[in-house]
């Protein structure tokens, strides 16, 4: 059986807001979903929810998404411009 982490509601809306992250670098190159599911070799599942917030994953994954992207990981967690 997995592990489950159960995250607090402040940690929750930091998984939203690093969730849209990732989606909007996405899909400012223009790729769906699918696209990179390709590029990172995840499951499809695993994209969709880290995109909508509704999974933590975990390190390594959100490695092989901003090497996919192109950005350097911190990228992920905060914006260029904060």
């Amino acid at each position: 059986m997995p592990f489950k982490i159960h995250l607090p509601a402040h940690l929750l809306m930091d998984l939203q807001v690093i969730a849209s992250r990732i989606k909007r670098l996405r899909e400012e190159r223009g790729w769906t979903q699918e696209d990179l599911v390709e590029r990172t070799g995840l499951h499809r599942n695993t994209i969709g929810r880290m995109e909508t917030g509704a999974q933590a994953p975990s390190l390594s994954a959100y490695l092989v998404v901003a090497d996919a992207l192109g950005v350097p990981l911190w990228r992920l967690f905060r914006d260029e411009d904060e």
